[in-house]
């Protein structure tokens, strides 16, 4: 009962996170590979436990999504549905070894997307000197490429999302989060159907149930804490969290 408490917990936080600004994965994905999951059926449960979570976010900021440039939503969503599968299709492919060799330094990659993913778009936007304007197909081909990545790993995949449309559209943070909000539903949602067919992700049903909860209840809360927590706080929170999780995969590995 107490691994139980302790993975539905790590369901909360990852739900929250996903909600607020991106990262779920960093909580979801080593809480379960404690618990005895190997990594690559850890990342599958995290997956699926998160996509209702995300979808519920989804649901109560559906009212103020922000359009991606020229790129229709409608079009976005099929981009982000595909690359997710296709993610997803190279876990299941791949060797397991493949992935626990990886990891880390996808870990590594994501945490460092997170601490200074911001001051490279503004240095970017400042060095270019004008608003910079990605056509509607730059921009799907963008997201089928970080969709592929969200299907396989997923950590801060919201928040390249977010520095792909600053850098190349100037979309505010704040005003893009309901839309990468969405976006991370649809890409979890592809490789969640997947990986309900075809990997060891239902062998372990109570703690699939547990964290899936979990993350109901963290994506439904997180966001509407989103709107009224400071921002530089969950930033600093995210990223104590991303450090500290990948210190300990490579001292793992």
């Amino acid at each position: 009962m107490l691994e139980m408490l302790l993975v539905l917990l790590a369901g909360v936080a990852a739900g929250a996170l996903n909600a607020v600004g991106g990262g779920g994965t960093f909580v979801a994905l080593p809480a379960l590979v404690a618990f005895g999951l190997p990594p690559v059926t850890a990342n599958a449960v995290s997956r699926i436990a998160l996509v209702p979570g995300a979808v519920a976010s989804a649901w109560v900021l559906r009212r103020e999504l922000v359009p991606v440039g020229t790129a229709s939503t409608r079009r976005l969503t099929a981009v982000s549905v595909a690359g997710g599968a296709v993610g997803a299709g190279l876990l299941l492919v791949l060797p397991a070894s493949s992935f626990d060799a990886a990891a880390p330094w996808l870990l590594a990659f994501a945490t460092l997307v997170l601490a200074f993913g911001r001051r490279v778009s503004a240095a970017l936007r400042s060095a270019v000197g004008r608003p910079v304007t990605l056509s509607a197909g730059a921009v799907l081909a963008g997201q089928f490429v970080i969709a592929v990545y969200g299907g396989y790993f997923g950590g801060a995949v919201g928040i390249m999302m977010l520095a792909l449309w600053s850098i190349g559209l100037g979309i505010d943070a704040a005003a893009g989060n309901p839309m990468r909000v969405t976006q991370l539903a649809a890409i979890f949602l592809s490789a969640t159907l997947l990986f309900l067919f075809v990997s060891d992700a239902l062998r372990t049903p109570l703690i699939l149930a547990a964290m899936l909860v979990g993350a109901v209840a963290g994506g439904f809360a997180g966001a509407h804490l989103a709107r009224r927590l400071p921002a530089p706080l969950l930033r600093g929170v995210l990223l104590a969290t991303a450090v500290t999780t990948t210190v300990l995969y490579f001292l793992r590995g």
